[in-house]
């Protein structure tokens, strides 16, 4: 996983997309597409704890555009993981309310009761899956991203002595680890791992020459080349492609799979495909969502 956090850009460089013009603000102000109707099978399945109130609380790490991030009014939380979790929430008859919270204490706080789903990004892995259920809705990959002309000569698979730039608790973490591991096993320098709260500062030491590069999920780095008006450039390719996805308590009963369902009726209705298109990540559409893929 980008916070243009209380600051809507990286660095000032920045810009932040305008509103489509069918677009609509939830009660915390978070943008999303046109509404669906409610399903009331789906919406007779989440917990009454949750239902209660009519929201669902939201911890995300608005750090990580395209995903999620801060508009330029630095209160809004937009992105396509904001529009189409609006769009999931409306179909289990939920208005959501997301809430900005670190990315690595989301999942222990959806754990405890603080917030009742984490929709930021979260690559589904086995060790997320031993603490929380996953429902899939996206699929991304690893990408490296570097300054434009690339002048530290970063090369992917040999970046030993390279200084890289990542955001804390994500698994490019674990992807750097190991690769500066099998440097110094060949008696090679070790990679620096710069390790960022926000993506946005991940970004903005690449841009600013402190790091040599830096790589996020897939569609964070595209959109990054393209909003710091190309002053950064991809470096390789997508690799370890795996699905995105939403973070729930264990043991909630059908309410996971009720989820799943949304997303299976917005996928049937177009919502899906309407809040991905635009984003400009239509690639990374799924077309069967499922519990803990």
């Amino acid at each position: 996983m980008l916070d243009l956090k209380t600051r809507a850009a990286v660095g000032g460089l920045v810009a932040v997309l305008g509103l489509s013009a069918c677009a609509t603000k939830n009660d915390n102000g978070a943008i999303g597409t046109t509404t669906p109707a409610v399903d009331a099978a789906l919406a007779a399945k989440v917990p009454a704890a949750v239902r209660s109130d009519g929201k669902i609380v939201v911890g995300t790490d608005s750090t990580y555009a395209p995903s999620e991030f801060l508009a330029a009014d630095g209160k809004t939380i937009q992105g396509f993981d904001v529009d189409v979790f609006n769009a999931v929430a409306a179909k289990l008859g939920l208005t959501a309310q997301f809430v900005t919270a670190p990315f690595d204490n989301i999942i222990p706080s959806v754990g405890s009761g603080k917030y009742e789903i984490g929709v930021s990004s979260f690559t589904v892995n086995a060790e997320r899956k031993k603490t929380v259920d996953m429902v899939g809705y996206f699929q991304a990959g690893t990408q490296w991203g570097t300054k434009a002309g690339n002048p530290a000569k970063v090369d992917i698979d040999n970046a030993c002595g390279k200084k890289i730039a990542v955001q804390k608790a994500t698994v490019q973490v674990d992807d750097l680890t190991a690769r500066s591991k099998k440097c110094t096993t060949a008696g090679r320098p070790k990679i620096t791992i710069d390790q960022y709260q926000g993506q946005d500062e991940a970004t903005a030491a690449v841009v600013s020459g402190k790091d040599d590069a830096m790589l996020a999920d897939s569609p964070v780095v595209a959109y990054a080349v393209k909003q710091t008006g190309e002053s950064l450039e991809l470096l390789g390719e997508i690799y370890d492609s795996a699905p995105y996805g939403y973070v729930l308590k264990k043991n909630q009963g059908e309410f996971a799979q009720a989820v799943a369902d949304a997303l299976k009726a917005i996928i049937a209705d177009g919502s899906y495909a309407a809040a991905l298109k635009k984003w400009g990540v239509e690639q990374g559409a799924i077309t069967d969502p499922k519990v803990n893929p």
